[in-house]
């Protein structure tokens, strides 16, 4: 089959889209004929080698978190798949990933893909959309009526963020670029703030419940976000390498995200697509070969929006 792998750390050109054995599921194991993945910023992360200490990885390594495709080969012990199903997962950043023509998954990191979008478009939804999802709800305790703040709404997680917050009964006060205002508002925000025009402490003017910090900003813009937020209120940061300020004399707690895969939520945000309530959002679709230009596109700050990666058999 084909696949893209590094067989060391670096730079994008170390990505080599070749030839390799077709793997066979172990005990728990599903193989799926791969429709998609599609790119986060951790997988450049990874690839430079800057992951390796919480994210150790086995080389040559593939790499593709997102999953979308068809079961193709069921391991031992595993119940509730069959062959002919098609699957959505977010896969072990440690484990080879999905940017192949076919990829092993944990089954236990699967559930039914959307029906109302195309399959390889549903590789867009898994990390981001339970980065969203986790922030808000398992971090937030987000609940109908509260205020919330979401720093950095235009990229791929912002967009399901002010979506389920807006679903969830909230305010959404929204930042975002020039470029991405009109996707933030269609989404659903409140409030839309240009941060390239205002600070965002100026603009907000009743505090926040909850704040959603997206963006790499500078830590002093990080540390400022906290106080628009209401005593008792928290701070969820998903730029983890900065890690998240906190009030301990107004009780805003500060919280560090580290998305883990779940796939009854990732079966809750299926529903939402399939009923409408969720929109995925695809910027590009490129096919696999195309990965390692990807990654030089996403190191030069030029990919916007999500990008599914879609191998030669889909």
């Amino acid at each position: 089959m084909k696949a893209v792998r590094f067989h060391e750390y670096g730079d994008p050109d170390v990505l080599r889209y070749e030839d390799t054995e077709q793997p066979a599921p172990g005990a728990g194991q599903v193989r799926v004929r791969v429709a998609a993945t599609s790119f986060n910023s951790v997988d450049g992360n990874i690839r430079a080698g800057f992951m390796r200490g919480p994210i150790p990885t086995e080389l040559p390594h593939t790499p593709g978190i997102d999953i979308a495709g068809t079961v193709d080969a069921l391991g031992e012990g595993v119940t509730g798949l069959a062959v002919g199903d098609d699957v959505v997962g977010f896969l072990p950043m440690d484990r080879p990933g999905a940017a192949a023509e076919y990829a092993l998954a944990p089954a236990e990191a699967l559930t039914a893909a959307p029906e109302n979008v195309p399959l390889a478009d549903a590789a867009a939804l898994p990390l981001v959309g339970l980065t969203a999802y986790q922030a808000l709800f398992d971090h937030g305790k987000l609940t109908a009526g509260q205020r919330v703040l979401i720093n950095g709404a235009g990229g791929a997680v912002g967009g399901y963020a002010v979506q389920l917050a807006k679903n969830a009964g909230a305010h959404v006060i929204a930042t975002g670029s020039p470029r991405s205002g009109a996707a933030v508002t269609s989404a659903g925000a409140d409030e839309v703030i240009d941060h390239t025009a205002t600070s965002v402490t100026a603009a907000v003017t009743e505090p926040v419940d909850i704040a959603l910090n997206l963006a790499p900003v500078d830590p002093a813009e990080l540390a400022a976000l906290v106080t628009v937020i209401r005593p008792g209120g928290v701070l969820v940061n998903t730029t983890v390498w900065m890690p998240a300020p906190s009030d301990e004399d107004r009780d805003v707690r500060g919280i560090d995200l580290f998305v883990r895969s779940d796939a009854g939520q990732l079966a809750h945000l299926v529903a939402l697509v399939d009923s409408g309530e969720l929109r995925v959002e695809v910027a590009e679709r490129v096919p696999l070969a195309e990965l390692p230009a990807l990654h030089a596109r996403a190191a030069q700050g030029a990919v916007h929006g999500k990008v599914v990666v879609v191998p030669p058999t889909a």
